[in-house]
């Protein structure tokens, strides 16, 4: 919008721009983005309950043997519960059919992670190196879902230097024959039982402890892996993505 005096007097001038359709576009990814992601939370859940419901069907097994309860009406209406629940529990983890995947340009996820990362953690203490290369190839990933692994890797990172006097978070790229290959490497805690690492709901872990299962699902979803690198210090993941020219 400009304003100016002509001889005629005040006169103002505005161009409108149609953004709808782009608009339109963004919420139609970031729902996408958000059933998939509901999706995997669903098929977490559904895990632990179909590992619960067969554990209890074991013992309604075993205490059917027990004389009388075969007929009893609460009895069997238990075993009809377990069932229907080792059914809900048969949802799998699938990579939906319409899921947007491209070439994505890994340099300018990782630029708008720096803006989001470097205010914070300069606050908290927290030193965020950076060793990247440049011209890195195109990758073949959904650009939401990759910009919320590496957010989950980062905020994992965070949490686990709390307590530690050394802070340092180093956020590296390498390309490795026909993959990319971006590591979060921080100076925290570590990880002295790295057994189960992904499996949902881990015992000691923040919230309901589904952050490194969830990420792991959303990057094999566009053929990319989700990596623990043990270090004699601090902690390493290494995300795998596949690039669509190799080097």
């Amino acid at each position: 919008m400009r304003k100016w005096v002509s001889v005629r007097g005040p006169r103002l001038a505005a161009i409108i721009v149609d953004l709808s359709e782009d608009l339109r576009d963004r919420e139609d990814l970031s729902l996408d983005h958000l059933l998939k992601n509901t999706t995997i939370l669903m098929s977490a859940i559904a895990h632990e309950i179909r590992n619960l419901s067969g554990a209890v069907l074991v013992v309604h097994k075993n205490l059917s043997r027990l004389p009388g309860l075969q007929g009893n009406e609460d009895f069997r209406a238990l075993g009809t519960l377990i069932e229907g629940l080792g059914k809900l529990s048969t949802m799998e983890l699938k990579s939906p059919a319409n899921q947007h995947l491209g070439a994505i340009e890994l340099s300018t996820v990782l630029d708008e992670l720096r803006v989001l990362l470097e205010p914070s953690y300069r606050e908290a203490g927290i030193d965020v190196v950076w060793r990247l290369q440049e011209d890195l190839p195109l990758v073949t990933a959904d650009r939401y879902g990759l910009a919320q692994v590496f957010l989950n890797l980062s905020l994992n990172s965070r949490r686990a230097m709390e307590t530690t006097d050394k802070r340092q978070l180093t956020i590296s790229s390498t390309v490795e024959a026909d993959s990319v290959v971006v590591r979060f490497e921080d100076t925290g805690l570590g990880i002295p039982s790295p057994n189960g690492l992904f499996r949902p709901f881990q015992q000691g872990a923040d919230a309901t402890g589904l952050g490194l299962y969830v990420s792991r699902a959303i990057l094999r979803s566009f053929d990319g892996e989700l990596i623990f690198e043990p270090r004699i210090e601090g902690t390493c993941f290494a995300v795998k993505l596949t690039s669509v020219v190799s080097r």
